[in-house]
């Protein structure tokens, strides 16, 4: 008697622990690219060795690897054909960020939360490690339009950036400066940069205007004032 009675009782109690090993595991959140992020100059003498190798990352997956050229070395007697103000900008609000005195080049920013001069593939491997982390949103787009989904956000907000650059390995003749005589391949030079709005946590969309012949497109969601990036996409 006592058998018959413990039998429905041990089935009864398997019956939970069954259809919790049979629940699914919930999926681990996406990867975020590790936007990497060159500061550099054709008119810069130490910076060739950096732009090949952040070239050299260009084309792996779990890689965004973008080239800002910058203004600052335009006086010293080779104008950066690639160079714009809004570059330097970005790259001084960075300088602040990550404690530096002044800008430099070359300079790389893994996720925009550790930098480093990474002129050989292994110094940037290593700061790709070091900058990796899981994102706090994610970025999607439709016909034009860019939507940041619902997440996490920085006390004071973040900023939303569209980013246009050119993939192909460009050939660069530098005529005068310290570079004179030599031609440099730069890649993934980016061709605009701009700021689409504020994202607070809450799901926003956002006009993307569309990126010129030849150009592609990604998207930046980054804490204010050279803060970490909190969601990239390619679009």
């Amino acid at each position: 008697m006592r058998q018959l009675l413990l039998a429905p009782l041990a089935v009864a109690l398997s019956l939970p622990l069954m259809a919790a090993a049979a629940a699914p595991a919930p999926a681990p959140a996406p990867a975020q690219p590790v936007v990497v992020e060159l500061f550099t100059s054709q008119g810069c003498s130490s910076c060739p060795p950096a732009d090949l190798a952040v070239a050299a990352v260009a084309d792996r997956p779990d890689v965004i690897a973008l080239s800002f050229n910058v203004t600052y070395w335009n006086h010293l007697g080779w104008k950066d054909t690639f160079s714009r103000p809004e570059f330097t900008a970005r790259q001084v609000a960075y300088a602040k960020a990550l404690g530096h005195a002044a800008p430099f080049t070359p300079e790389v920013v893994a996720g925009g939360r550790v930098d480093a001069v990474a002129n050989t593939p292994g110094r940037v491997d290593a700061l790709i490690a070091k900058g990796r982390a899981q994102p706090t949103t994610s970025v999607t787009a439709v016909d034009g339009k860019v939507t940041v989904a619902a997440g996490v956000a920085p006390r004071r907000g973040a900023d939303v950036w569209l980013v246009h650059y050119d993939p192909r390995t460009i050939q660069v003749p530098v005529k005068a400066g310290e570079n004179t005589g030599k031609t440099l391949p730069q890649r993934n030079v980016v061709r605009s940069l701009r700021r689409l709005g504020d994202w607070r946590g809450e799901a926003a969309t956002f006009i993307a205007p569309p990126a010129g012949p030849g150009l592609r497109t990604v998207v930046l969601v980054q804490g204010r004032d050279g803060g970490a990036i909190l969601g990239a996409a390619r679009l």
